[in-house]
């Protein structure tokens, strides 16, 4: 039987259907189904290589399907640097509750796969670093606090720099320089190359490289590893009365 096209359906465009299962909290429906089907298709291509070569030996047939999956595996994560994972990232999203680090950022052994697609893997680290941006900004600032600890010098440049702008807070506020801009343009400026000098001879920007590059690679691997979960659970009150009804 063949289906003839509906004139009255509507199409959807995927971002404003994808903006609508985010707010609706099934994002994780989509997540689950993209899964499900590439683990259909691995089946069947498994099935059909079979088929083709039923003249080869099974280790070779095993072997030809494990060397096709890694190579799959390794562009999918090489497709994790050609995009911005914080395209999605807005200003509110720090300004929530931090989700729970066990339940909800870490979760079990279950909470974890192998993106299936490059499409997968964005979907979930756009979605995951909306969800956990407060827990990544955290670990960056213990990733950078352990980079400090294993430079002293950048600590106590850190430091220095920090005493700096407190001075010139303090000076500005004493003497007060707003009423006199030149002057408060010039020691501003002295300050900022102050600040440049420090930072370069204490090796500060190396700490903050270093902490900038761990945290990024950290975020990438977990929010693309990780599963989407329900944005939205339902509360015990509502179950309470759904099943008082």
């Amino acid at each position: 039987m063949v289906f003839k096209a509906n004139p009255l359906a509507l199409s959807v465009p995927e971002q404003a259907f994808e903006s609508w299962l985010r707010d609706s909290g099934y994002l994780e429906i989509l997540d689950q189904r993209t899964s499900d089907l590439h683990r259909l298709s691995a089946a069947d291509s498994t099935i059909e290589l079979h088929n083709s070569s039923a003249d080869s030996t099974p280790t070779s047939i095993i072997c030809s399907g494990f060397f096709v999956s890694l190579f799959s595996r390794i562009c999918t994560l090489l497709s994790l640097i050609t995009f911005n994972p914080f395209s999605k990232l807005v200003a509110e999203d720090f300004s929530g509750d931090t989700p729970s680090w066990t339940l909800a950022f870490f979760g079990s052994s279950d909470s974890y796969s192998f993106p299936s697609s490059p499409s997968q893997a964005r979907l979930r680290v756009h979605e995951n670093v909306k969800r956990f941006a407060r827990n990544y900004a955290l670990l960056f600032v213990v990733f950078f606090a352990c980079s400090l600890y294993q430079l002293p010098l950048a600590l106590v440049g850190l430091i220095s720099c920090l005493s700096l702008w407190d001075v010139f807070k303090f000076c500005a506020d004493r003497w007060e320089l707003y009423k006199r801009p030149s002057l408060r343009q010039t020691l501003l400026h002295i300050a900022q190359c102050a600040t440049a000098i420090i930072l370069f001879f204490f090796n500060v920007q190396l700490a903050l490289v270093c902490a900038i590059g761990v945290s990024y690679a950290v975020l990438i691997l977990h929010a693309s590893f990780r599963k989407l979960t329900p944005a939205k659970q339902p509360s015990k009150d509502g179950n309470r009365r759904i099943d008082q009804r």
